[in-house]
């Protein structure tokens, strides 16, 4: 479990910095098969919220992959300054499930499968009302 600031790519993958020796990023080299929620957290009960939950493979970049995950954070976060002792890491989701009260809703999900390129497609929507 892991609260941490990320960026995003074009195919919808999230990438964040982390410590290689913190639990999370150790939990990642022993099963990369990661689940990332995000929604504003001063949401309240009843209000038009929405977020996003992804499921996926994580993993620890280097090299190439770990310079782009850096430019899509610093341009993120103007304020980034690189810590020699994190590491970038990229969730590439293979499931996106999200939800917008005001757009679909109220307790309702649409999730779709994320293909190569980031190509999406419609899996199925749940309501609960």
């Amino acid at each position: 479990m892991n609260t941490a600031y990320f960026a995003w790519g074009p195919t919808f993958e999230i990438v964040w910095l982390s410590a290689p020796e913190a639990r999370h990023s150790r939990n990642i080299r022993a099963n990369p098969s990661t689940a990332v929620a995000v929604y504003r957290s001063t949401q309240t009960w009843g209000g038009s919220d929405h977020g996003i939950q992804l499921l996926g493979t994580a993993r620890e970049l280097r090299g190439r992959a770990a310079r782009t995950a850096e430019q899509l954070y610093a341009a993120r976060f103007k304020a980034y300054e690189a810590i020699d002792a994190y590491r970038f890491y990229r969730l590439r989701p293979r499931q996106i499930k999200l939800f917008d009260e005001h757009a679909l809703g109220g307790a309702t999900w649409v999730t779709v499968a994320v293909g190569a390129g980031g190509r999406l497609r419609w899996v199925r929507t749940e309501s609960y009302v």
